[in-house]
Order: structure tokens, then C-alpha cells, then sequence
């Protein structure tokens, strides 16, 4: 699939499109996975309204450290981050939320350049809306061409737009790109360098390596808070489809394999049940603690970033991580 040139007036500072993906099936996705042995469903469904608006309170809890340690990589390391994006950059952003981190980078690249063109791309319209316009009240010389898509294949909503004399920049910030394997994760990083020019670029957020303790209880908040995001798939099921899941017939379930160097998370059948979606006409059976695998979360080190990097066409030119070393960020130069 392709998108067709998406027109902006040259006047417009913000402008909003959406490109419908051969993804973009939720009851397709619910079928395949809860009929399956053993079952999942893909984490991309976890934000409706509802989920994106838990997953920003989960980055507010003291047990998740990604975002506060990503944001001292950023506040730290901003100036030097923006002197290696290059004088003049177009901002590409997959999966850019309320673009808080963003802002960070912001600050200093319209001291640098003046104006700038930024590209977030999210699933939510909404989100995009309401950052977009916070976006626009804060920096008066920014221009938003905002789209509405799913990004598992960046090179879709990239597209969409014509080619610029700018540098382009990808922002992939957050720990996204764990919920990926390792394969689909070079997958996606080579569909991504396919739409990008020769020395664009890649900055890519990754969680780096630790103890059990300290990924279990990102994953896993005494609040409970990360266990409603999870359940409120369930919730989406019912609400979309026609579902009759009884969330209180389910808890959340998060561990760190440390073999696959990943933190799983499931939600697990409390009773043998039967579950009946009507806008499916199926009917799921579920034994007494089976489970329904909702996210991986790969953890990196030096060497899997490389191998990322070297197996997708990009070459790593810079690292910054936290003083506690969580979190690193890394420039990847389209070869």
C-alpha cells in the first residue's frame, strides 16, 4: 500500500490526515489472536481514547523509570543531540503522543533554525489534535503536518509528504521499539530507511538492561494502573465489538524473562470461561489461568543496538544515555 501526496496550504500551520494501513483491523487482529494457540492480541490496540489517556499516567508513576530517565538524556544532552541533527532538519516523530519529550529538542532546534517542520505520527487523532495545537500556541515559527496512521510500516505514512531540502530527522522516542522482536523490529527499521535519503536519520529511544526488581515493578504499579491499560483492552472488545469479557474474570500478569532479555506482559484467564464476541459470532474458550499475551518489551545493550542498527541500513554515530545508565538515546545515520 501506498498514501497519495497528502496537499497542505502553504498558510495552514497545521493540518491533520489520515492514512488507513491494511493493519488497521481490529476485529481481524482480535479473531486471529484469540483463536490461537497460544493467544495474544497486538499492543498496537492498547491505545483507544481511554488506553493512551492510562498509558500517560503510567509514564507519571515513580515506578517507571523510562521516562524520566529519557528525559534526563534529552535535557541533558540537548544541545549536542541538536548539533548532530545538522543546521536545517525536518522532525519526523512515530508514535508522538502529547509530544512532551519533543518539546525538549524543540526548544533548542527553533533557537537554532527558526522555522520547522514537524511530522508526528500516531494512531490516536485525537492526541494528535490536542498536542498539535498545544504544540502551536508554544512555538509560533513551527508548522504541524500531522497524520493519523499506523507506523508498524514507516514508510507508508512518509510518503505522504514530498520530498524536503531539510535533513530528516525520525524520532522514535520512548521504549517502542521492545515491542517489537528482533526480527520485526529490523523489519520495520529497513521498511523506515527505504523512505529516507542518504545521511537522514534515526533517533531512536531504547531501554537498556537491568535488574528484575526494577522491570518487574515498572510493569507491575501497586496503583494498578498499568493493570487497567491492560484490561482495558478487554474493555475495548466489549465496547467495539461487541465483547462480553467480565474484567474482574481477568488479572494483569507482567515478569522479565531474562533469557529473552524481555518483560511480558498478560492477562490471565482467573476461571475456565466462556467468552462470546457478537460482532465476531465466535465464542472463546479459556481454561482456568491460560493467558492472552498483550506486549513484549525487549531490553537493549550495546551490541543488540548495533546489530539493529548494521541489520536495517543505519550505522550508529552517537549514544547518550542517564547518569544511572536506563535509558539511552542513539543517532543511526541512514547508510
Amino acid at each position: 500500500m501506498t498514501a497519495a501526496l497528502v496537499p497542505f496550504s502553504p498558510d495552514a500551520r497545521f493540518a491533520l490526515s489520515r492514512i488507513e494501513s491494511p493493519t488497521d483491523d481490529f476485529a481481524s487482529d482480535v479473531r486471529a489472536g484469540l483463536t490461537a494457540t497460544p493467544k495474544s492480541l497486538p499492543p498496537r490496540w492498547f491505545y483507544d481514547d481511554l488506553g493512551s489517556t492510562l498509558f500517560d499516567a503510567i509514564c507519571f508513576l515513580p515506578e517507571y523509570y523510562v521516562t524520566r530517565a529519557e528525559t534526563e538524556v534529552l535535557t541533558s544532552f540537548r544541545n549536542e543531540i541538536a548539533v548532530s541533527f545538522g543546521p536545517q532538519v525536518r522532525l519526523v516523530e512515530l508514535g508522538s503522543g502529547m509530544a512532551r519529550k519533543t518539546r525538549i529538542l524543540l526548544d533548542v532546534l527553533a533557537a537554532r533554525q527558526g522555522d520547522i517542520e514537524y511530522v508526528p505520527v500516531d494512531v490516536d487523532a485525537a492526541i494528535l489534535e490536542r498536542s498539535g495545537h498545544d504544540l502551536l500556541s508554544e512555538y509560533p515559527a513551527l508548522h504541524i503536518r500531522a497524520l493519523c496512521s499506523d507506523f508498524s510500516r514507516p514508510s507508508i505514512p512518509l510518503s505522504a509528504f514530498a520530498p524536503s531540502r531539510a535533513r530528516t530527522i525520525v524520532l522514535f522516542l520512548g521504549s517502542t521499539i521492545g515491542n517489537l522482536d528482533p526480527d520485526a523490529a529490523i523489519a520495520m527499521l529497513r521498511d523506515l530507511r527505504s523512505a529516507l535519503r542518504p545521511n537522514d536519520a534515526l533517533f531512536l529511544g531504547a531501554d537498556l538492561r537491568k535488574d528484575r526488581a526494577t522491570l518487574e515493578a515498572a510493569y507491575d504499579d501497586p496503583l494498578g494502573v498499568t493493570a487497567s491499560f491492560n484490561l482495558n483492552l478487554l474493555q475495548r472488545i466489549n465496547r467495539e465489538l461487541g465483547g462480553h469479557f467480565e474484567l474482574a474474570s481477568f488479572k494483569h500478569r507482567a515478569f522479565y524473562d531474562e533469557v529473552r532479555g524481555r518483560i511480558e506482559m498478560h492477562l490471565v484467564s482467573r476461571r475456565a470461561q466462556r467468552v462470546r464476541i457478537d460482532a465476531l459470532d465466535i465464542e472463546i474458550a479459556f481454561a482456568d489461568g491460560e493467558t492472552i499475551h498483550t506486549e513484549n518489551s525487549y531490553k537493549h545493550d550495546e551490541a543488540t543496538l548495533r546489530t539493529l542498527a548494521r541489520e536495517s541500513g543505519f550505522t550508529i554515530t552517537n549514544t547518550w544515555t542517564d547518569a544511572q545508565r536506563r535509558f539511552a538515546d542513539v543517532l543511526m545515520i541512514a547508510s
